[in-house]
């Protein structure tokens, strides 16, 4: 059965109703003349003149239907009722067919402009007319997808009507959200030709309808349309919200950051630049040379003309200006500045960040001492330099050429730059800290040296006072003592002089020596224990070239040693000969003796004694004055047996 339909349901049908007060075809498409006369004005810069190149398509469409029923002279559609249907089954005439190609090219209109008008708008320019233009988006999208399907079966029944009303009332809710955000305030934007040109709604929408043919014949073979409403529900919501996340900022810079890393062709050649920063900071002692390095590395590799590396002082609380590309080296000797002790907002931030969008006091302060010198240098970027958990400053770029925006690589980029430059910063202060310990060991081995030479004088000495009363009554004893007495008063003042110009090397001064009798005149300020016997077996040898001092603190260490081995009682025995080209002197004695473990961890190491009042300083000393004279020193020992020490000099100065 077919009869002519009413106006209203052809209105709705026509989805006029969903957004238009009912008054007919040509109220109808008068609606969609004014939404595309909204839509190439809205927050256009150049409303005026958009308006002027789009005032005669405007008028097409407003007048297209007209002209259509005028052409196609009769009806526009008819209504039938089908047996396996319970709803009217609307069908379209060729004047309906011609309204609905008006209406769904009107509507591509629409979308295609509000598309340019979104594109064209940056940063909060675009999150303010966000919400609108996609609630706008979703409206006219339920309306393409409607009019597509009555183009394509060429009819449909009434229920097609509801994803319109749908569509309507899922747009009216993202309008709603735009308008709280922002209050459907404007902007002025300037779409340019070439969006225009390359407009992502008229390949959506072509791409959308030839798939919608296809479907069209798969559909009109197994069954009708009825059971696709559903599905279109589903779909347009799935879109919608599909689009509000495709449109947050902070989502689509997690995509391009995925696509960057996964996809993209690597901007940047990472072996070339790796090389570039080891061989540039390898030669770096010091912080400030390393600092140099990194900014001038930093400034070539990315444009950058001010480049400044800021070093944190955890003592002062202060941030240092270290390095920088735009000052003098002398303008940067008085820069340091107030910080706080690791201000919670710094500690938190462990990657690049964008210096101009930072709210703190502490970005502010960045800000100040970090003034660009070109305004059209782009934002300024911060890259915090931290070791583990240590914080040691931040590197400041500002005044990139042509104020080109840093992608996602090159921020990945300068994050790992500031680790390597931070790592090695914490390796050069840890170094330091070494030295600064080496130096310090040195200083107390060197003192522990001289204590140990005063101690020796200060036996003599005793040994001295102790022999004193007994034999002072001798004239040739009082004679020896004021000899002794002289010799090591002598010696105390060269260990003085000497411990003036201490250093941490050991000082030689080395003059001919005749080691017997440097090692006779040794004997004589030890030997003055009647319990112990000396005994002394001397061959000829030819001067030495050695310092006397050092050696004689040698031989003495040895005699003294080996007094305090054997006790009250014991004997001693001195040799001196040539030894296949070497000068030999062996001290042996009877004593107690060293336990083979102490001779192997204990004997020439510092501080290590088995004296219950020695310092553990003759041993180690003796070795390195022998081994300064290009020599060595051997020991032999059984417990209970006695030790047997050798030392081997050379005979001429260039051995």
């Amino acid at each position: 059965m077919r009869h002519s339909a009413p106006l209203w349901p052809w209105l709705q049908c026509c989805g006029i109703g969903a957004v238009a007060p009912p008054g007919g075809l040509p109220s109808g498409c008068s609606v969609i003349a004014i939404w595309l006369a909204f839509a190439v004005t809205y927050s256009r810069g150049d409303a005026g003149e958009s308006f002027r190149r789009w005032r005669i398509l405007i008028a097409v469409v407003c007048l297209a239907p007209v002209a259509a029923l005028l052409g196609f002279r009769g009806r526009l559609i008819e209504v039938s009722l089908r047996p396996n249907l319970i709803d009217l089954w609307i069908s379209f005439l060729p004047a309906g067919k011609a309204v609905n190609v008006i209406i769904l090219v009107g509507t591509v209109l629409v979308l295609m402009n509000l598309e340019r008008t979104f594109r064209s708008a940056v940063g909060t320019m675009q999150w303010r007319i966000k919400f609108l233009v996609l609630g706008l988006a979703v409206i006219f999208g339920a309306r393409i997808y409607t009019r597509s399907q009555a183009l394509v079966f060429s009819g449909h029944n009434n229920s097609l009507t509801e994803v319109e009303t749908i569509g309507l009332l899922v747009g009216c809710l993202l309008l709603g959200v735009g308008y709280f955000r922002s209050g459907f305030r404007e902007i002025d934007v300037y779409p340019s030709r070439a969006i225009l040109q390359t407009s992502i709604t008229v390949s959506l929408v072509g791409g959308y309808l030839f798939v919608i043919g296809v479907l069209a014949q798969i559909v009109a073979r197994y069954g009708g349309a009825t059971s696709f409403q559903l599905q279109a529900f589903l779909v347009l919501v799935a879109i919608a919200l599909l689009a509000v996340l495709l449109l947050s900022q902070k989502i689509r810079q997690r995509i391009r950051r995925f696509v960057s890393r996964h996809f993209s062709r690597p901007q940047y050649d990472f072996r070339r630049v790796w090389t570039q920063f080891t061989q540039s900071t390898s030669s770096a002692v010091n912080d400030p040379t390393l600092c140099a390095a990194s900014a001038e590395l930093i400034s070539e590799t990315f444009n950058v003309l001010s480049v400044e590396i800021w070093l944190f002082d955890d003592e002062k609380s202060t941030l240092r200006l270290e390095a920088s590309t735009s000052r003098a080296r002398n303008a940067m000797s008085d820069d340091a500045i107030e910080f706080p002790a690791i201000d919670p907002g710094v500690a938190k931030i462990r990657k690049a960040f964008d210096l101009e969008k930072i709210r703190d006091d502490w970005g502010e302060t960045l800000r100040q001492i970090s003034e660009t010198q070109f305004r059209e240098g782009g934002n300024r970027v911060g890259v915090p330099l931290l070791a583990g958990d240590r914080y040691l400053g931040l590197i400041i770029l500002a005044d990139r050429v042509n104020g080109v925006p840093y992608t996602v690589e090159e921020l990945e980029l300068l994050e790992c730059i500031g680790d390597q430059v931070a790592s090695s910063l914490l390796n050069l202060r840890l170094a330091k800290e070494i030295m600064l310990g080496k130096e310090l060991e040195a200083f107390q081995t060197i003192s522990a040296f001289f204590v140990h030479d005063l101690k020796n004088a200060a036996s003599t000495l005793k040994l001295t006072l102790q022999n004193l009363p007994v034999h002072f009554d001798d004239p040739d004893f009082r004679q020896d003592t004021l000899r002794s007495i002289g010799a090591t008063t002598n010696r105390i003042n060269q260990i003085i002089e000497r411990l003036g110009t201490l250093g941490s090397k050991l000082e030689l001064r080395p003059s001919p020596v005749d080691l017997n009798l440097l090692v006779e005149q040794a004997i004589e300020n030890v030997n003055g224990m009647p319990g112990i016997e000396f005994a002394k077996e001397f061959q000829p040898l030819p001067k030495l070239m050695a310092d006397s001092e050092q050696l004689r603190s040698v031989v003495t260490n040895l005699l003294l040693n080996a007094r305090d081995a054997v006790g009250e009682r014991g004997r001693i025995e001195i040799r001196i000969g040539a030894q296949d080209g070497w000068a030999a002197l062996s001290v042996s004695d009877d004593g107690c003796g060293m336990t083979p473990s102490f001779l192997r961890d204990s004997l020439f190491r510092p501080f290590k004694t088995t004296k219950k009042k020695g310092l553990g300083i003759g041993m180690f000393q003796s070795k390195m004055i022998i081994e300064a004279h290009h020599g060595s020193i051997r020991v032999k020992s059984d417990v209970g047996k006695g030790t047997t020490f050798q030392v081997l000099l050379p005979l001429t100065s260039g051995k």
